[in-house]
């Protein structure tokens, strides 16, 4: 979050906004778990997430008359996921691939199979991101099945791929985006990492490259949410209604390297945001990809399970 845009809305309407930090979906469930929800008045959600969080009584239902600058959004981010529309506001979009470093891999990176099945020389220098949905699914998308799959054959087949991948990955744990990121020092010289990362970690070394991958990935969406137990859902209301003022979304979107769903902030973008291809991939690029969707329960457990077994994993 740009600093200067939380300054701004204290100014604005004197509501201090503080900050708590999670590294992953898992982690930030694990937070309110700790306090059964309480204890927060916003939190980005992921598209997946929302019903889950609803169905426990953790979400506020989103009432279009508090925030009236939904009407800036764009309605495809608005229904993609399940519930999303009741409780939520989408927030940025994107994808996930492969970031790499141009100098230390000797070939252009086109595939997931490169990151799945890296060459000899690369083994220990390639990066994973722990969530069990897109663990498991860059998997599935490498063998050209739906990440979304329930087939127990192509999970078996996914989890084949990862295992004999293991012995070759340095760590499962998301790395930094700072100037002591474990690509920028070369400790890692290619990751599983989502777009926006991969342009901020860009900023500290010109041979970090993205690509999405041919076979295709996962779009995600984040959501903002107003949580149930909140004391202060006006202003929460508020603070999200600020955040799709137009100028506001845009610097956010440029401040975040992300593609807004706010579509009058789209049109205040500069040409060269809107024409990056990482940030805004073309229709032709995102064919192949797709967005996670619910689950049945039965497949959940067994891609726990597969999660499970990936135990040799080195930590840092």
């Amino acid at each position: 979050m740009d600093p200067q845009i939380l300054e701004e809305f204290k100014q604005r309407t004197g509501v201090a906004v503080k900050q708590t930090y999670f590294e992953s979906d898992a982690d930030r469930d694990e937070l309110l778990l700790g306090t059964g929800g309480r204890g927060f008045d916003l939190a980005i959600i992921d598209g997946t997430s929302i019903r889950i969080l609803a169905k426990r009584g953790w979400l506020e239902p989103i009432d279009e008359t508090d925030i009236p600058n939904l009407a800036h959004i764009d309605p495809r981010w608005r229904t993609v996921h399940e519930e999303a529309e009741v409780y939520s506001v989408p927030y940025f979009w994107g994808t996930l691939g492969i970031a790499y470093r141009q100098d230390l891999v000797a070939f252009p990176v086109t595939s997931w199979m490169d990151l799945l099945q890296p060459a000899e020389e690369l083994h220990g220098r390639v990066a994973m991101i722990s969530g069990t949905r897109d663990l498991i699914g860059v998997a599935l998308k490498a063998l050209g099945y739906s990440l979304n799959s329930t087939d127990i054959q192509e999970l078996k087949e996914a989890e084949a791929l990862l295992q004999a991948q293991a012995p070759a990955v340095k760590t499962y744990k998301t790395v930094s985006r700072d100037a002591n990121s474990a690509l920028v020092n070369g400790q890692v010289a290619m990751s599983m990492m989502y777009n926006s990362y991969a342009l901020m970690v860009q900023e500290h070394h010109d041979e970090i490259a993205f690509v999405l991958p041919k076979e295709g990935s996962n779009i995600w969406v984040d959501y903002i949410s107003v949580l149930s137990a909140s004391a202060n859902k006006a202003a929460a209301k508020q603070f999200i209604n600020f955040l799709n003022e137009p100028e506001i979304a845009a610097r956010l979107a440029q401040f975040v390297y992300s593609a807004t769903p706010n579509l009058a902030a789209e049109a205040l973008l500069p040409a060269e945001f809107k024409s990056d291809p990482v940030i805004y991939p073309n229709d032709k690029a995102l064919e192949k990809s797709e967005t996670n969707q619910r689950l049945p329960v039965r497949t959940q457990k067994i891609r726990a399970e597969i999660f499970s077994r990936l135990v040799n994993w080195t930590w840092y």
